[in-house]
């Protein structure tokens, strides 16, 4: 009996290491069964922290529930859960099975911005069309312009650049990262505040949309001047440019039968479900396979989706587990590969705070100063700012790939990441004073909610 009750307790103990329990010779990979096992562990801690994280922001720091899951994606990786319990963290996520987690992270972040974009109206950016392209713009040249004026000095500086790079290559790399906007984090800031549907909303998802592509199509020149090759480049930018005017012309009106179907019998069928699905797949896989970048390839598809009954039964039957499951293992995965102790000297704090100065700079006050100049009031262009200024985790996609190609080393990477973090945790205080308080004082976003309620429940 003794043995027994041993060997139960051995073999336990091995039920996550390689090759799982029931294998007795020393383990050289991982099996099916082990990558099930630490994903199913992995799902359920990513919603337990994201879930209590996410409360106690919204309770004490009075952050959207976005914001709470970003920053459990950080506290479940090596800068606190490694940092504290190092074999614990390294047994939950074991190198092994992070790209398990990245395929899920891409599924939750693509799907969600997929609904996302059944919600954009079109009419609201075309109203404010020319505000728009004004925030865009200045989101994009002030960028550059401030990337231009630090890159000679970080370039002087061992470790932050790869040795060898070209100035012109390094300037624009920093570039793309100033110019970058959270866009899934935007989106869902814009949800949870009850902004989908207003001119507001709209107009700073069109900005930080437009943004993010050109900032991607800048990466994609970097690395084929750096070393991809042109067609690098060509096949993101031609291939993007491509797919946006064929939904353009066409979306819409290969997509109407889909929303007639539903109409004509008053609920969504699996087969419609199916085929939507499969659609929102293709449209996420063209977008990753040109180098831009699957969430795109969502929204895109979603802006082009039949409206109506049609969205109603699409948001009933896949929003709530996009939002719940699958989202926060996007969060989660770009967590686990941030370190917050890479700055550790008083030179390299100062140059962190510097560029984390300049990056305000260029996006926030520059969006500001753009979106009164096109004609809106105070209040909303300060609340497009702050919102604008949010970079999130999708500054974190950029910056890994930037560490991954050797393009930037360590330092500037973490750098970079404390940037991504502090701006995205201002934007919702700084959106909340600058234009939310007011709002629901004088009744404006109440009165949004209510019509978008009476309009779902509408016949």
């Amino acid at each position: 009996m003794t043995d027994i009750i041993a060997s139960t307790l051995e073999v336990a103990g091995k039920v996550l290491s390689a090759n799982g329990p029931a294998t007795l010779a020393a383990a050289q990979s991982y099996t099916p069964t082990d990558f099930s096992v630490h994903f199913f562990l992995q799902l359920a801690v990513i919603l337990l922290a994201c879930r209590v994280v996410g409360w106690l922001g919204q309770k004490f720091l009075g952050q959207p529930q976005v914001v709470g899951e970003m920053i459990a994606g950080v506290v479940l990786g090596p800068s606190l859960l490694g940092l504290l319990f190092p074999a614990f963290q390294g047994m939950l996520f074991p190198k092994e099975t992070k790209n398990v987690l990245y395929v899920g992270a891409q599924l939750g972040v693509g799907l969600y911005m997929f609904m996302v974009g059944t919600s954009f109206q079109a009419d609201h950016f075309k109203a404010k069309a020319k505000s728009a392209a004004s925030v865009s713009l200045a989101g994009i040249i002030a960028p550059f312009l401030i990337a231009v004026a630090i890159t000679p000095f970080l370039l002087k500086v061992p470790g932050l650049f790869a040795e060898g790079i070209s100035q012109s290559n390094a300037t624009l790399f920093m570039g793309a990262c100033i110019a970058l906007t959270a866009f899934p984090m935007l989106a869902r800031i814009i949800n949870e505040r009850g902004l989908a549907k207003t001119s507001l909303g709209t107009l700073s998802l069109t900005a930080g949309a437009f943004d993010d592509a050109v900032s991607w199509c800048v990466l994609a020149v970097v690395l084929a001047t750096f070393g991809g090759g042109p067609g690098v480049a060509v096949l993101a930018i031609g291939g993007g440019l491509s797919y946006v005017l064929f939904l353009g012309l066409f979306g819409k009106r290969l997509l109407a039968p889909l929303g007639r179907i539903v109409e004509r019998e008053g609920q969504m069928s699996l087969t419609v479900l199916a085929i939507t699905l499969m659609l929102f797949c293709l449209s996420a896989f063209l977008m990753d396979a040109v180098g831009i970048h699957a969430i795109f390839g969502g929204f895109m598809l979603g802006a082009v989706m039949p409206r109506g009954k049609f969205v109603e039964e699409l948001k009933q039957k896949v929003e709530p587990l996009a939002v719940v499951l699958l989202l926060p293992m996007f969060f989660t995965y770009s967590g686990l590969n941030t370190r917050m102790d890479m700055v550790n000297s008083p030179q390299l704090l100062l140059i962190a705070v510097g560029i984390l100065l300049a990056s305000i700079l260029a996006k926030g006050v520059a969006c500001y100063a753009a979106a009164r100049l096109a004609g809106e009031d105070n209040r909303t262009a300060l609340g497009i700012g702050a919102l604008m200024n949010s970079r999130g985790l999708m500054e974190l996609i950029i910056i890994n790939i930037g560490l991954q190609k050797g393009i930037i080393g360590p330092t500037l990477f973490s750098m970079l990441v404390l940037m991504a973090i502090v701006t995205t945790v201002m934007a919702s205080p700084l959106f909340e004073a600058f234009y939310g308080r007011k709002a629901r004082e004088s009744g404006e976003l109440d009165g949004l909610e209510e019509s978008a309620a009476k309009a779902a429940a509408a016949p």
